[in-house]
């Protein structure tokens, strides 16, 4: 298959332009006695459009597909109907229980409430409908218990092709070609508002702005880390000497060796230094919350200043003085 030409390429959102039930009709009428192969590469999209194509393949009677890249919920749905799938050795494939978005912004008193809970269980019953049709439908081709299927349905854990393989979603693993999926800023913000969980595979991008401003970043942040250590290859530590109570305590080449001893040491300190921070924060909180202190003393606005006075003013003093004393006499 891997090697095949395919009639149909299905990729993107399922129910999008490039996975569209219009088109997979068209295809399928154009080759309807002839086999199909179809090459799948999706995260998932519309249920509805899923099991539509699901459907069309079955009827069409002779369709192969085949997984490459990531293949996620919808689109792993769209594929129960072919005769045969197969997966690229590096491709990866998930299944999980189905989800229908949800927001609600409003003020609700005990009746609205009780309205908002009634519909929320409706909505769930029908969830609880929808997931038990398509564990069925993936019991039907793996040939194992719904149950089973249920159960890893709500674990949503991403499988490797051979896992696929084992649980019996695909019925062969190709090696082909085809690079190993890569993860690009669109999949992973895709997968991110899908609640889907984030696989650990290569990062793909790596050109691209936002790729490019990270690695400058990283390439500052080494080049400031290898500046400042060629500045401090080697350096004292007076404080670190002084908890130790060791001499000239350095730091040599960018390494250091430290004993059980030296850290608990170095742990004593600071739990010491933590408790005295604690301790005046208390005393600080004590202060501030204490009522102020009264007083009796009165003020008086007439009082004799005590300050110094200059010699103008004291030579006014003097000659006002002296004015007085002649207006007596």
């Amino acid at each position: 298959m891997s090697n095949a030409t395919y009639n149909l390429h299905l990729k993107g959102f399922v129910g999008g332009a490039d996975f569209d039930r219009n088109y997979v009709d068209f295809v399928l009428a154009q080759n309807s006695e002839q086999s199909v192969s179809v090459l799948i590469d999706s995260l998932g999209g519309s249920l509805a459009t899923a099991l539509s194509i699901a459907s069309a393949f079955r009827n069409h009677g002779d369709v192969s597909v085949h997984f490459v890249g990531m293949n996620a919920s919808a689109a792993t749905i769209a594929s129960l109907g072919a005769k045969h799938i197969s997966i690229d050795a590096n491709a990866m494939y998930l299944v999980h229980k189905c989800s229908t978005e949800f927001f609600r912004w409003c003020d609700l008193n005990a009746d609205n409430t009780q309205d908002l809970i009634n519909e929320l269980q409706a909505q769930k019953n029908d969830l609880d409908k929808l997931d038990a049709n398509i564990a069925s439908m993936y019991s039907a081709k793996c040939k194992k218990d719904v149950k089973d299927l249920l159960e890893l349905m709500k674990v949503g854990g991403w499988l490797s092709a051979q896992e696929a393989l084992d649980w019996g979603f695909v019925d062969e693993v190709t090696n082909s070609n085809e690079q190993a999926p890569v993860l690009t800023d669109a999949i992973a913000s895709a997968m991110a508002n899908a609640g889907m969980p984030i696989p650990n595979i290569p990062v793909q991008d790596r050109n691209s702005p936002f790729a490019k401003f990270i690695a400058s970043l990283s390439s500052l942040f080494k080049s400031e880390k290898s500046s400042n250590l060629s500045n401090t290859m080697n350096i004292t530590l007076a404080n670190i000497s002084k908890i130790l109570n060791q001499e000239n305590f350095t730091v040599t080449d960018n390494m250091v060796t430290l004993s059980v001893e030296n850290l608990q040491a170095i742990e004593n300190a600071l739990d010491k230094q933590a408790k005295e921070i604690d301790s005046l924060n208390e005393r600080i909180s004590a202060l501030a919350s204490a009522p102020a202190d009264s007083s009796t003393a009165v003020i008086e606005d007439n009082k004799p200043s005590m300050t110094e006075k200059s010699d103008v003013e004291e030579f006014y003093d003097t000659v006002n003085s002296a004015r007085k004393l002649y207006n007596l006499v």
